[in-house]
């Protein structure tokens, strides 16, 4: 039987062990604000519905999940995926895994399949500064689950940063100055487009796959999450351009503020991986990055996709030339 979803109510998990029923993992927290490790669960069998939703509302709860060892098989990636709901379909054909089309691979093995960088003289693949998955649409994804299946000798971590968390943080008057505003988003597939927190890379090669078209969105600054009810500080520094109906100077000095709050190492999860680790994360709370590594060593790894299902923005309809 395959573990299937059951929609939870809303979170009210803690740091505990979870021992009703058939629910038998334990949890620790990561070393930082938020975040949790899960011990002790089997994806490889079947998962118990109990479990499933002890499990949806432990990541509500962390933001962040981290399972070690807990399956080293597609099918394990997918048997746990499906306890946080639908899983998308990769709109790209090229990147799912044959006989696994809820999963994608990402590698290096077979050349770049996107553009490389060269950081302080030294070339680097796969860097990728901090954003949130489909900030660029009106309907961001759930969540997703990220395998390492191969990992580099060098390099290669991710992290997660906690909007909801740098919301909070914000004083009151900043608070209510952006509780109405909405900033224009716009889909970047290099570092060419983006505006605010480059690292400024020199481009040095390409792997780019063809990308559909995506007209800009106007996505909240501040969003309610859907479940939890927990406001959010919507930022994603690569796709971000401007707030809609502001001044550029000032409207980039009031970004420029909350990309730099946001940032913030005490908001940060940096994660060193481990082979068979997989990260668990929900995309409308989080931000997160990818560190790179250096061209000629190889990574790969399989990821499954939450789908969203609630909107946030709208898409900006464009004035049309004469």
């Amino acid at each position: 039987m395959k573990s299937g979803f059951v929609p939870p109510a809303i979170s009210t998990c803690t740091d505990k062990t979870h021992e009703e029923s058939a629910v038998t993992f334990t949890t620790k927290p990561l070393p930082a604000a938020f975040g949790h490790e899960v011990i002790g669960l089997d994806a490889e069998a079947p998962i118990p519905a109990e479990t499933a939703r002890a499990l949806y509302d432990q990541w509500l709860y962390s933001g962040i999940l981290l399972f070690r060892g807990v399956g080293t098989s597609p099918e394990a990636l997918v048997n746990l995926s499906r306890c946080f709901g639908e899983l998308e379909i990769h709109p790209i054909p090229t990147f799912r895994m044959e006989g696994y089309p809820e999963l994608i691979e990402l590698t290096n093995k077979n050349g770049p399949i996107g553009p490389v960088y060269s950081f302080d003289g030294v070339p680097t693949y796969g860097r990728i500064p901090w954003h949130t998955d489909l900030a660029f649409k009106t309907t961001p994804n759930a969540g997703a689950l990220l395998r390492m299946v191969q990992k580099t000798p060098t390099g290669g971590q991710t992290g997660w940063l906690d909007t909801a968390l740098a919301y909070d943080e914000l004083d009151a008057e900043l608070k209510e100055r952006i509780a109405s505003l909405e900033a224009r988003y716009e889909f970047c597939a290099d570092l060419s487009g983006m505006r605010f927190n480059n690292p400024n890379g020199t481009r040095i090669g390409s792997g780019n796959p063809n990308y559909p078209d995506f007209p800009p969105v106007a996505n909240p600054l501040v969003w309610v999450h859907p479940v939890t009810g927990r406001k959010l500080l919507n930022i994603s520094t690569i796709n971000l351009q401007n707030i809609v109906g502001m001044e550029n100077a000032e409207g980039d000095a009031l970004l420029q503020a909350l990309v730099d709050h946001t940032t913030q190492a005490k908001y940060t999860y940096i994660h060193d991986w481990a082979e068979n680790d997989i990260m668990l994360w929900d995309n409308r709370r989080t931000m997160h990055c990818a560190m790179g590594h250096p061209l000629d060593e190889i990574r790969i790894v399989q990821r499954s996709t939450v789908k969203g299902t609630v909107a946030m923005g709208r898409i900006i309809e464009e004035a049309k030339a004469a």
